[in-house]
């Protein structure tokens, strides 16, 4: 059963409140309605809207006095109902004032008197919002578990087919203890550009990526197409993540730390581990839980082995029958360099500027060398050099690869 959302409607107007009860309360909402306080919003007015907790709030600004506005920014500045969307209806001829006193902490507006379906529309759109806000991560700004969890569910709820894939990053830890955690967030937000990299280039427009959280992620692919995005992101991962050690670390192929029972050893570079459940015609998977269950079941058999794989669950479903283990056995790191390295080593760009473009590249996925050109960094005739000591373009490489492995 969907969860019943519950609006609460600040208005001094008695028709409005009338109207907009009766709407809502047929499409199956909970409505609270408030008058706004004859002074400015004190904390008893913010307890009694806490304990109604609504999901979304509609301010009427028009019947609300000057003094009486600050609702809207006490509303966002308070712990408890910061995440609150809240819709504010305006008067039309007083709209640029009326924004001006109320646009802090305002997340959509509606000119009064509003159309009822119109209204319920940009309440469900800031309700989807906010639940995204709310469960994405705040480092890659991808979906959390919980929204994860809610796709996996529809899509048992719709019957529907798909392959699920947990993502893990091996010998995490060890980096994260020697580099640090700001280079330790970098190697985070790489992989999830990476991730999406790999679903634009051999997944599906309905795919889904998720970060779980750490260096855990999932994404959600057609039945069958696991294949081809888990080759794609390991190829992706194992070519370029090396390059967040140093030099000699990379060229050693381990780093010297303390591993989970503080025993000094040699630990190897970070490598990918991807435990597939394929949710077909025949599966017996029946919910979430099961599905965990399944996906663990697979990361502990992947857990022995020190280099990047993937394996899917063979129980079930047709398409993974005769799936083995599959092991990335090389890393081309001696034929490919980044761009990004190939002008710090010339030592056109430093270190800082590299990232600034980097933390741009990776969120926004505009390429390096147009970054760092837009930023100021290199010129054309350096970027050119650069290029041309590539010699090769990562992403047809790959796909090359793939082909020849197919």
């Amino acid at each position: 059963m969907d969860k019943i959302r519950k609006i609460l409607i600040i208005s001094s107007d008695q028709k409005l409140k009338e109207v907009l009860d009766f709407c809502f309360d047929g499409w199956g909402y909970e409505v609270y309605l408030q008058k706004p306080s004859e002074k400015k919003l004190q904390s008893y007015d913010l307890e009694r809207i806490k304990q109604v907790s609504p999901d979304v709030i509609v301010v009427d600004v028009q019947s609300a006095r000057s003094a009486q506005l600050d609702i809207c920014s006490r509303l966002k500045n308070d712990f408890v109902t910061a995440f609150v969307p809240v819709i504010t209806l305006i008067n039309k001829r007083h709209l640029r004032n009326q924004l001006l006193h109320v646009k802090q902490g305002v997340d959509d507006y509606l000119i009064k008197p509003p159309d009822p379906l119109d209204l319920r529309m940009r309440i469900e759109i800031a309700l989807r919002r906010a639940h995204h806000s709310i469960n994405a991560n705040t480092l890659t700004s991808l979906p959390g578990a919980r929204i994860l969890e809610d796709i996996v569910k529809d899509n048992f709820k719709k019957k529907q087919d798909f392959s699920f894939c947990y993502v893990d990053i091996d010998n995490f830890k060890s980096f994260n203890d020697l580099y640090g955690y700001q280079r330790g967030d970098k190697v985070i937000v790489q992989t999830a550009y990476m991730l999406q990299l790999a679903i634009t280039k051999a997944g599906g427009s309905q795919d889904f990526i998720s970060h779980i959280g750490g260096d855990d992620f999932a994404f959600i692919t057609t039945l069958g197409n696991y294949d081809k995005v888990c080759s794609y992101f390991i190829q992706l991962f194992d070519n370029i993540i090396p390059f967040h050690y140093s030099k000699e670390d990379r060229e050693a192929g381990f780093v010297v730390t303390r591993d989970r029972s503080r025993k000094v050893r040699e630990m190897p570079l970070m490598s990918v581990s991807l435990a597939v459940v394929n949710k077909g015609v025949n599966s017996t998977i029946e919910n979430m839980i099961q599905l965990n269950e399944r996906v663990s079941e697979v990361k502990k058999f992947l857990k022995k082995i020190s280099k990047s794989c993937y394996m899917a669950d063979r129980r079930d479903a047709k398409l993974s029958e005769n799936q083995s283990i599959q092991i990335n056995k090389k890393r081309n790191n001696k034929i490919y360099k980044p761009l990004g390295q190939i002008l710090l080593d010339k030592n056109i760009v430093s270190s800082e500027q590299l990232d600034e473009a980097l933390n741009i590249h990776w969120r926004k996925g505009i390429s390096t060398g147009r970054v760092l050109k837009e930023l100021g960094f290199v010129t054309d005739s350096e970027l050119k050099e650069a290029l041309d000591d590539q010699k090769i373009n990562f992403i047809n490489f790959i796909e090359k690869d793939m082909q020849k492995a197919g």
